[in-house]
């Protein structure tokens, strides 16, 4: 028997961002749903040929989605919230898309079918969405409540395990795990677990288990990545309690539970232990796990390696890694090893050969989701035939490793120098914040509540189309200028115009918040088609952080100084935080994450004390990304905590006492790290909390923060736009747990994935809440 591979997922974008045009034109009325289904049909079909083509042995089905997986598993098991309508029976799309983005207009747009639509005055929220884990990726969050009953709503698993099938792929079926799913899933039952629902769900897998196995799959992966988190030993009993359920729905059916983006620690010896036919093993994230992994697993376990990092884009040193897998393989036999990326190709860029423009040294450094299967099939290939059967392969791996290893692109003297001499008063504001918080207020002769946004503005067409021109050279430096001025001034005009207190100057030069600044900065290389989904159609370019960081130049204080130059009232500069531009990027993995974080500290420093000397009144400084970075294991937060909250106080520090600095944070679980929130130092922190009524607050209100907050009091990543009594209500909400004087009126985030039209009477309903809040509360 032979060592086999197998992927664990595969983008779903397509090459050129196939998903994110066709779900746009049918978002927006140009497509109808037969068109978008055949568009994804069309890229499920192009991903299973490719891989399989590749020689990947064991290739994933229903790892594609339209928008979510996580959402795809909650219409699966007939997880949906009563204000969607539903009754029973498919669903069809507007449904679905209701539950991922909201819907204007209640019934019209978001009936499910067999169901009935909903009238909520201005629409149908959308579920609550949060960080997949500690990616960059998006899940809507599943909702539950004590009274839930489960069905199965959906076969989506058996048909697009058939669809490949008729293309003569046979497919290994993906499921995301029963307990999982319920560890993720949010309740409004005060004092309920989602998790007491288990022995309702387990029958709904049972029998799409048995549906899949009578189409004629042979192995089912089962996705539990709860098992890198710190589980209870009740939890534990619920893993075993499922599989030995599950084991009897489909007797021969072979299941191979996953686990990705950590080690297994305390939980390994459930997880070898339950009831199924393979486990897989993250060693890229968790190398120093398999000696335990080899000594724990019963003989007869198929063990999947992940030995290629499915989450970065670096080149492996397959010769080093054939060194390891060569015992195993002899020990354990070829026939119960697969070797596999660390996690879903999800996380990756599809393919390095559409990067024709990239620094030609720096590119055989990469390796994006296809050069990684084409990675794993050398290694197999090597522990089949021997090595000599794929001697170049090995050789150039060999080389790329030396050379990256070895250029001196990658090492700066100065920026070592610079970061020895940092002193821990550099990370320390000049005075306590109620004592800025006091000069503030008269500088900035603020009224109470007031209003601002996170950034961004709409970037339309227009603007997509100039920048595009521009890259190609068909419009002049001066001509794009000129342009991007234009929109400036405009936005400028009409936020003054509807009565923003505090202004921003849209961004229409940035193409994304990292990369612009990446661009910039030194130790940083960029892609043409190096597109990772974050979420429904939104995709990001990461930035390639392969070397040390600098600051040559300013990067925003120009545009800056136009903007303000345009209106007498505060302009906020606008930066992206150290912590989110590293968790944003591709991270060099020669070095520790705590330093690099530093060395982009620094560089942004610089940016800050340079807006501050140009008049920069407000300055805000972005740490979106601050709580997906925290470890997925309680007892690693402190060490990471410490070095992100000092990499954000070394880029915000260097200001006088009147300068306000302002950060941003989406989606967070605030509870668990609300001290470290604290001691960042902040004057202002605006954060995401429209999806979950304020209830996010409630972390800030028991911490009793003392630094002002601006919750969100609209849901950016849907269309709708929210009534004027929805906001106020919301505004209301967050002063019964915090004082007026604290709080600020504010969108969630940025806005430059919206319309103008909905974000024009989106902001004017906004600026009329806080008015009329105003006028109704006395601030404390």
């Amino acid at each position: 028997m032979t060592v086999t591979v197998a992927t664990l997922g595969f983008p779903r974008i397509g090459p050129r961002r196939e998903l994110k045009f066709a779900l746009e034109n049918h978002w927006a009325g140009k497509t109808d749903a037969q068109a978008l289904l055949a568009t994804a049909a069309a890229l499920r079909a192009a991903a299973w040929t490719r891989q399989a083509a590749l020689g990947v042995v064991h290739v994933p089905s229903n790892d594609f989605s339209l928008y979510d997986h996580v959402l795809d598993t909650s219409v699966m098991v007939g997880a949906i919230p009563a204000i969607y309508g539903w009754s029973g029976g498919p669903i069809d799309t507007a449904g679905y898309f209701a539950m991922a983005r909201g819907a204007q207009g209640g019934a019209a747009e978001a009936a499910c079918a067999h169901g009935h639509g909903h009238h909520q005055g201005s629409g149908l929220p959308a579920l609550e969405m949060t960080k997949w884990f500690d990616t960059n990726y998006h899940y809507l969050a599943p909702e539950v409540s004590r009274d839930q009953a489960f069905a199965l709503t959906s076969t989506k698993p058996v048909d697009e395990f058939l669809e490949a099938r008729a293309l003569g792929v046979h497919t290994r079926p993906v499921l995301l795990g029963p307990v999982t799913f319920l560890k993720l899933a949010k309740t409004k039952d005060e004092g309920f677990s989602p998790l007491s629902l288990l022995p309702a769900l387990v029958p709904v897998y049972a029998e799409i288990l048995a549906r899949l196995q009578q189409a004629g799959a042979d192995w089912v992966q089962i996705d539990e990545p709860c098992l890198a988190l710190d589980l209870t030993d009740f939890e534990r009993g619920e893993l075993r309690r499922a599989y030995g359920a599950l084991t009897h729905a489909a007797p021969g059916l072979r299941l191979m539970l996953t686990s990705y983006f950590g080690a297994y620690g305390d939980n390994l010896a459930t997880a070898v232990n339950l009831p199924v036919d393979g486990v897989h093993v993250d060693l890229a994230r968790a190398p120093e796990e398999l000696d335990a992994v080899l000594a724990l697993a019963p003989e007869s376990l198929v063990l999947s390696l992940g030995v290629i990092d499915g989450r970065n884009v670096w080149r492996a040193d397959l010769p080093a890694l054939l060194d390891r897998l060569d015992p195993i393989v002899s020990r354990r036999g070829g026939d119960r090893v697969i070797l596999a990326p660390s996690c879903s190709l999800l996380h990756a860029p599809i393919d390095l050969d559409l990067e024709t423009a990239i620094d030609p040294e720096v590119r055989q450094w990469l390796a994006f989701g296809v050069q990684k299967i084409e990675e794993l099939v050398v290694l197999a290939t090597a522990l089949n035939q021997g090595r000599d059967a794929v001697a170049p392969q090995l050789a150039a791996s060999q080389a790329a490793a030396r050379a990256r290893r070895a250029s001196p692109r990658i090492h700066d003297a100065a920026v070592a120098a610079r970061l020895a001499a940092t002193t821990p008063d550099m990370a320390r504001r000049r005075s306590p914040f109620g004592r800025r918080q006091a000069v503030q207020i008269a500088r900035l002769d603020l009224p109470a509540f007031p209003t601002t946004t996170i950034g961004s503005f709409p970037q339309t067409e227009a603007v997509r189309q100039a920048r595009s021109a521009h890259g190609k050279g068909q419009l002049s430096d001066a001509d794009y200028a000129a342009f991007l001025r234009a929109e400036t001034a405009r936005t400028v005009a009409w936020q003054a115009e509807i009565g923003l207190d505090v202004l921003v100057h849209g961004e229409f030069e940035r193409n994304d918040m990292v990369q612009y600044f990446g661009e910039q900065l030194s130790g940083f290389a960029f892609t043409k088609h190096g597109w990772v989904q974050s979420y429904g159609s939104r995709c990001v370019r990461p930035p390639i952080l392969f070397g040390d960081v600098s600051r040559p130049a300013p990067m925003t204080v120009d545009w800056w100084a136009y903007a303000q130059s345009l209106t007498d009232r505060p302009m906020k500069g606008m930066l992206t935080g150290p912590v989110t531009i590293l968790n944003w990027s591709f991270v060099r993995d020669d070095l520790p994450r705590s330093l690099a974080c530093r060395q982009i500290a620094l560089a942004i420093r610089d940016e800050v004390t340079d807006l501050e000397a140009a008049g920069a009144k407000v300055i805000q400084i972005d740490e979106a990304a601050l709580r997906e970075g925290l470890p997925l294991r309680r007892g690693d937060w402190a060490a990471y905590l410490d070095w992100a909250v000092e990499s954000f106080r070394l880029a915000a520090s260097g200001v006088a006492d009147h300068t306000q600095i302002h950060t941003h944070m989406c989606y967070s679980e605030f509870n668990d790290i609300i001290a470290a929130i604290g001691a960042m130092d902040a004057d202002v922190i605006s954060i995401e909390t429209a999806r979950s009524k304020m209830e996010l607050l409630d972390a800030f209100e028991a911490y009793a923060y003392p630094a002002e907050i601006g919750p969100g009091v609209y849901d950016i990543h849907s269309p709708r736009v929210p009534a004027v009594e929805e906001m106020t209500d919301l505004l209301k909400a967050a002063q019964a747990r915090l004082s007026a004087g604290q709080l600020w009126v504010n969108p969630d985030c940025g806005l430059k994935t919206r319309k103008w039209p909905e974000t024009q009477a989106a902001l004017a309903n906004m600026v009329e809440a806080a008015r009329i809040v105003r006028r109704t509360v006395v601030p404390a």
